[in-house]
This record gives structure tokens, sequence and C-alpha cells, in this order.
């Protein structure tokens, strides 16, 4: 018996779905990406309203300019560094952690230089902290 062998087809596989299916979620992912712009915060510092206080005949005040260096009572420091800070902080007050700490600084100052000097208060025990402010003109 001769059987006649059936003609194969060629498999053949359309890519044209798969192609409008890649196509339709790039336009889906184009369409509903959002693009955000970064935006800088313009910050401007406070001033304060009231009544001036008496200062205090003895305090350490830490002055500090807008290139973060540091002045305690006047005296400017060799560096910026944060052990040497705290040796004049320590200086001035002759041991004595009751007396008032007052950092003052300038508008531009970096906030790292002013964290610094509330960070040796906080090391050396000062528990009267404050920050000047200017009055508004």
């Amino acid at each position: 018996m001769n059987f006649k062998r059936q003609a194969r087809e060629d498999l053949n596989l359309n890519l044209t779905p798969l192609i409008d299916i890649v196509f339709l979620l790039l336009i889906f992912f184009m369409v509903s990406t959002t693009f955000t712009k970064e935006n800088h915060l313009a910050i401007s510092l406070p001033e304060a309203e009231g009544e001036v206080a008496d200062a205090p005949n003895k305090m350490v005040e830490v002055l500090v300019d807008r290139d973060g260096h540091y002045s305690v009572n006047g005296q400017r420091l060799l560096n910026n560094r944060l052990v040497t800070l705290k040796q004049a902080v320590e200086k001035v007050s002759e041991g004595n952690r009751n007396l008032p700490f007052v950092i003052t600084a300038d508008a531009t100052t970096p906030h790292q230089s002013v964290v610094r000097a509330m960070d040796a208060a906080g090391q050396l025990g000062f528990s009267k902290l404050s920050i000047t402010s200017k009055q508004p003109q």
C-alpha cells in the first residue's frame, strides 16, 4: 500500500499583532508617565516681633558668620571644628552650665554651622539655648 503523504504547510508566525501590542504598551506608558521637575524652595528667615529682652550680664554668645566661622564672646576661633568650638565655650563659661547660650547667625549662614553650635551646647550640657533674630523694619 502506498499512502500519499499530506503536504505539510510551513508554519508561519504572524508578528503583526505582537508589534501592535508593543506599540500600544509604549503609547500607554508615554501618556501615563508624569515628568516631575524638581523645585527649590525659597525660604525666608523668620523675623521676631515683641519686646526686646534685657541681656544678662554674663552669657555665652556664639556668632556665626556667612562663611560658617565662629566667634565666642567676640573672640574669633582659629577653625570651625566642633572640638575647637567646645573648648572655646568651655573656657568662656568656666564650667557654669546655667549661663544662657545665645547663637547669632547671619541670614546666609550654612545650616550645618548653626546645628554644629547647637550640638556643642547640647554636648556641654547647656539648657538655656536661644537663637537671636532681627525685628522687621
